[in-house]
């Protein structure tokens, strides 16, 4: 018959036949016959979509950003979407009629567009680009929250920011703060290690300090103390010494005691004796030498008495003419002499 078409319908379609502006039959993945000038086909998709967008927004600190993500969606009311979109398949076999099919990705990305510059300009450069993840939370919140959505039947499967980027000049920028930071806490590390280092190393020196002035404080004890012995040693010495001095000084006063009583001894024995002598001459006055002196000659040795008489010859040797010695004179004076 003309007119009479089959068609069938893949699982992941939900179809909705209308005869007459009414829903006749309706279903995922159908499969049937229909007279092509009454009839009218809506296929709406049940697979998910996953769109990705790239947008450029400014932060609150009025910083150019780049904000890469994608959002994943379907259809889950179909009917509601079918009211409000142009799903209608072409009977010519040209797909759909409208472009509305083809639209639905665009109002999505721009409702995310949307709530991504609310979003951004809320937060800083530097707030941004850390907080991906909780800017990708609070757009999922909000945009399934959002009433468009709802009007449309869409239900959001997911949300990611994969990079919220700064322009060249501005990441240039910041990697160069960032390095200096680096370089400045590198430095700090540095600085506060040798602090370390020289505080450690003068406590190291304290106690060396410490240990030399104990060390010299013990050497000055026991120099103190070897003095002390050393004072007791030689007061000790002094002491003996003093004691000494003082038997030296009393055996000196015995001693000079004693050298006078000898003194005294000696002048009395020698004026005894001049007493005596003063007697013999008194007795002697008036007696002529010769007789003197033969008195003095008794009992004297034979060499003796030579040796005067030689003598006498020599204080009269100018009366004498001549003088003869016998040897055997000679040698008996010369045994008496060895004798």
């Amino acid at each position: 018959m003309l007119g009479l078409r089959y068609v069938k319908f893949e699982p992941s379609q939900y179809i909705l036949k209308f005869r007459n502006g009414k829903v006749v039959s309706e279903g995922a993945g159908l499969s049937f016959y229909y007279y092509a000038p009454k009839t009218s086909i809506v296929a709406v998709p049940m697979e998910s979509a996953e769109v990705p967008f790239i947008f450029e927004e400014v932060t609150a600190d009025f910083q150019t950003v780049t904000v890469q993500g994608q959002i994943t969606y379907r259809i889950a009311d179909h009917k509601k979407i079918a009211e409000v979109l142009n799903y209608t398949l072409d009977m010519k076999g040209n797909g759909y009629s409208s472009e509305d099919p083809k639209k639905l990705s665009q109002r999505i990305i721009n409702i995310v567009r949307v709530l991504t510059k609310k979003s951004i300009e809320d937060v800083t450069l530097k707030e941004a680009i850390k907080s991906s993840q909780l800017l990708a939370h609070n757009i999922r919140k909000e945009i399934m929250a959002n009433e468009e959505i709802g009007f449309l039947g869409i239900e959001i499967l997911g949300l990611l920011i994969l990079s919220v980027l700064p322009n060249k000049e501005t990441a240039r920028a910041l990697e160069a703060q960032t390095r200096e930071e680096i370089l400045k806490s590198a430095d700090e590390a540095i600085y506060v290690r040798r602090n370390a280092a020289i505080d450690q190393e003068r406590r190291v020196k304290e106690n060396e300090f410490n240990t030399e002035i104990a060390v010299e404080n013990k050497k000055r004890l026991v120099r103190e103390t070897q003095l002390e012995a050393e004072r007791a040693v030689q007061q000790k010495k002094n002491q003996q010494k003093e004691e000494q001095m003082d038997f030296e000084t009393a055996l000196e006063e015995k001693r000079k005691d004693y050298i006078s009583l000898t003194v005294e001894n000696v002048k009395a024995e020698a004026d005894g004796k001049a007493y005596e002598l003063a007697a013999v001459m008194k007795v002697l006055e008036g007696i002529r030498p010769e007789v003197i002196q033969s008195l003095a000659n008794i009992g004297m040795q034979p060499s003796k008495l030579i040796a005067i008489a030689f003598q006498e010859l020599a204080e009269k040797a100018g009366q004498i003419g001549q003088l003869n010695i016998s040897p055997d004179l000679l040698r008996e004076l010369m045994k008496d002499g060895q004798h």
